[in-house]
């Protein structure tokens, strides 16, 4: 009787485990398919098949790199938000720049990025989270028909409860709120919080995993855009998340590092689109929004650059590849990461290989550990081959921030890491006018001022077990 029941068991778990490697081996056909890098594909071909009870599951959550949901999908199935982004092209059309057949990146990135560059914008530069926010709530305070909010993190502390109390403020005065924020950026925001705001008649929702069934599997993927819209007139976005740290009165660090950046005429119908297809996925609906717009007499030319998972190609990774190839002069980077994928490595040495002044800025002490010890890998790729690496040292560095030669600059929410190139969806607005990339340049000199220049002996003079840490960190690069 006890062999009998032993012998039963036995085999039940002889073909659970040869159910598991089945299981793994289809994975592996749909990783050698779908996985967009030879690396990953091997790592995952690897794991599928020695240990596929625990690869399975990291593989349904880590491995997934095309998000379910993609932009022309969503316009697809809602009539009205493909008429509106029909509408909102033709109205843009009107103030299209023609770009030259000599500008590469520019024709690059509106390719990859489906938003033209237009004329007839005010931008406006906003250094730091004081200067940011003081923006922030004062274009909160005087909006008068509706907002349009998304934020990666939004904290429940001191600025987080200013904020939460300003668009209950203007709910309660009859402005319409629309208010989106990042599941698993913001996962330590409480109900209590959402709940104070919807019961003003804020509406709020999350990017995440409630939208279907099956997003609940999309965990990797996130929504890094920061975007303030009023009136359809005014528009923010940049690198500051709502939270006390962000100010710099967080306990990690003395002084905070950042850029954002006010736009108003035209590109902000472009901001208000890219919101408004987040929204539709989060929420299935199309709210009324304004749509017309009137250009500024400053006249400034920019573009809205979206990229994410739902792009048909990894489109972050190919605008700094194409910024690396198109740069003639010089290619200043600053980003919170430095973790390049093969491609964009090799774009930045080819840069300076031809002479290009490239300068990477990151920041001197982490907030992420595994990121900031697989930087210091890149050092013997980067530094002698004439890639500049400058560690800020003034607080913590993290805005996001390109500059090519002098004729066009960046701001956004984009890092120099697989994150942006692949997993998150970002946001950047971009420019040629002469006055903006001046303004940028003088930014990021007093920036490199406070910087120190890396050397390759910070990482070759560093003892064994640090080395072996930075190596063992940039092995999970794909998913950091």
């Amino acid at each position: 009787m006890f062999s009998h029941g032993f012998e039963a068991e036995t085999w039940l778990g002889l073909v659970t485990v040869a159910l598991f490697y089945v299981v793994g081996i289809l994975h592996v056909l749909h990783a050698l398919m779908h996985v967009r890098t030879s690396q990953g594909t091997i790592a995952w071909v690897i794991s599928l098949i020695t240990v596929p009870f625990l690869a399975i599951p990291m593989y349904w959550l880590l491995g997934r790199t095309r998000f379910s949901g993609n932009v022309g999908g969503r316009r697809e199935k809602d009539g009205r938000l493909a008429r509106l982004a029909s509408s909102m092209h033709e109205r843009l059309g009107r103030l299209e720049v023609e770009i030259p057949e000599d500008d590469a990146f520019e024709r690059a990135a509106r390719m990859l990025g489906g938003l033209p560059f237009t004329r007839g914008n005010r931008l406006e530069v906003l250094i730091d989270g004081e200067e940011t926010f003081e923006r922030i709530f004062q274009v909160i305070g005087e909006t008068k028909s509706y907002l349009c909010v998304s934020f990666f993190i939004v904290k429940n502390d001191t600025l987080g409860m200013r904020f939460q109390q300003a668009l209950i403020g203007r709910a309660r005065a009859g402005v319409k709120v629309h208010f989106l924020f990042d599941e698993i950026g913001s996962h330590k925001l409480p109900r209590r919080f959402l709940r104070e705001l919807r019961e003003a008649g804020v509406e709020c929702h999350s990017f995440g995993i409630n939208r279907y069934w099956w997003s609940r599997f999309q965990l990797n993927f996130r929504n890094h855009r920061k975007i303030i819209v009023a009136d359809g007139e005014v528009a923010l976005i940049g690198g500051l998340n709502v939270g006390d740290e962000y100010l710099g009165r967080g306990r990690r660090f003395a002084a905070w590092r950042d850029t954002h950046l006010e736009m108003r005429g035209p590109v902000v119908q472009a901001v208000q689109l890219v919101f408004l297809e987040d929204w539709f996925w989060a929420a299935n609906d199309v709210p009324e929004l304004h749509w017309d717009t009137r250009p500024e007499a400053s006249d400034q030319v920019a573009a809205i650059i979206p990229t994410g998972p739902a792009d048909p190609a990894d489109s972050w990774q190919l605008i700094v590849a194409e910024a690396a190839n198109s740069a003639s002069e010089k290619l200043w980077i600053t980003s919170p990461y430095f973790v390049p994928d093969e491609g964009v490595l090799t774009a930045l040495q080819a840069a300076a290989i031809r002479g290009v002044d490239v300068r990477i800025l990151i920041p001197e002490r982490p907030d992420h550990l595994m990121v900031w010890l697989s930087a210091f890998t890149y050092y013997e790729q980067s530094i002698p081959l004439g890639i500049r690496i400058f560690r800020y040292h003034r607080g913590f560095l993290h805005q996001k921030v390109l500059l090519i030669d002098k004729r066009l600059a960046a701001v956004g929410t984009a890092n120099l890491d697989n994150r942006s190139f692949r997993l998150n969806f970002e946001i950047t607005a971009f420019s040629t006018d002469r006055t903006f990339v001046e303004e940028i340049t003088g930014m990021l000199h007093l920036d490199f001022e406070q910087a120190r220049e890396a050397r390759l002996e910070d990482f070759k003079g560093k003892s064994f077990l640090f080395r072996i840490a930075c190596r063992a960190a940039r092995l999970f690069a794909p998913i950091q």
